[in-house]
């Protein structure tokens, strides 16, 4: 194992690396080919470097794949159990037959019944941090982090946290069991949650943060050069910020955020990982190859100044249009 530092997230007294592997592109959405094609040994592989290299921190959710993500984790961490820090994520809806219903459920009963799922899928009794994925706006979040906590007091979840929530979500939530952890996407590119107040919210009251899509997903990597670049099946191509116009437009800071990186002898994807944790936040970016784990935990090494904090948020202002984060904003309730 490597020396990656240590944090605590949240103040609950979970303890993980300053990075994650986010591992949802290692299998398809909804039949949906999410960030090109997953080959499971390569996906496979990946994890056991982010392991060997000390990224042991694994993010997934039972909707990636229709449950089939969390069973690849499974496959990959055989025997490995006790040094993996899991977290998985439920709440879009999933029937017997595995399939999606399109609904977002928080409900008591759900709660137990995805969680259980989510167990028998990942062969373990437990989950280190167990995420409600959206908000289910049909039942209140009391009740939702009422099962939660009843999750945790039976030891099938150590912490639990919530994705892509608001202030005074959080602040309900947090009253009927401590959150340990925020999930929102958070990256140069988008940086929604500290305009709306939402870190700071969660740094008054001991919450931890996890920035889903730290290299914009995948923007931020600098391969694409043109929106064409993308698969015809890759599900980016609905996303505001991979079109027309507005492409060109983030092409444009993305080239600026290189030439500093170029100046750092370091590639522009360390960089914005790097400014996420001076930022003191959980990047968690998501890979399905070895190569860029190893180049995604370096990062964790790079050491950046206030002055370059400054730098990079002059080249890309808070208040930047980017394009939005979804085709459909309606199930984000910041």
């Amino acid at each position: 194992m490597s020396d990656i530092k240590k944090v605590k997230l949240g103040s609950q007294g979970l303890e993980i690396p300053t990075i994650g592997l986010g591992c949802m592109g290692m299998t398809d959405i909804m039949g949906m080919n999410t960030y090109g094609k997953a080959n499971e040994q390569e996906a496979i592989a990946t994890i056991h470097r982010s392991l060997e290299l000390g990224g042991n921190f694994l993010d997934t959710a039972d909707l990636y794949g229709s449950l089939k993500n969390e069973q690849l984790i499974s496959k990959a961490i055989q025997g490995k159990r006790d040094q993996v820090i899991i977290a998985s994520k439920f709440g879009f809806e999933i029937d017997d037959d595995h399939k999606q219903t399109g609904k977002v459920n928080g409900s008591k009963a759900y709660v137990k019944k995805a969680a259980e799922r989510s167990l028998k899928n990942l062969n373990t009794d437990y989950i280190d941090l167990y995420y409600l994925h959206r908000l289910d706006k049909s039942t209140p979040i009391e009740e939702t982090v009422e099962a939660m906590g009843e999750l945790v007091k039976e030891g099938k979840v150590r912490y639990i946290g919530l994705s892509e929530v608001g202030s005074e979500t959080i602040k309900k939530a947090h009253q009927i069991h401590p959150l340990t952890a925020i999930q929102t996407e958070y990256s140069l590119f988008e940086r929604q949650v500290e305009e709306l107040g939402i870190l700071d919210t969660i740094n008054d009251l001991g919450i931890g943060f996890v920035a889903y899509s730290p290299l914009g997903r995948g923007f931020i990597s600098g391969d694409l050069k043109h929106p064409e670049d993308l698969p015809a099946d890759d599900w980016r191509r609905y996303l505001p910020k991979f079109q027309g116009e507005q492409f060109y437009k983030n092409i444009e800071l993305l080239n600026a955020v290189k030439a500093m990186a170029e100046e750092k002898q370091i590639t522009v994807s360390q960089l914005a990982i790097a400014w996420v944790i001076a930022k003191g936040y959980i990047p968690i970016p998501g890979t399905k190859r070895p190569k860029y784990v190893e180049q995604n935990i370096a990062a964790t090494y790079v050491e950046l100044s206030k002055e370059d904090l400054q730098k990079l948020e002059e080249i890309i202002p808070i208040e930047t249009k980017t394009g939005d984060r979804y085709a459909d904003m309606s199930d984000v309730n910041l």
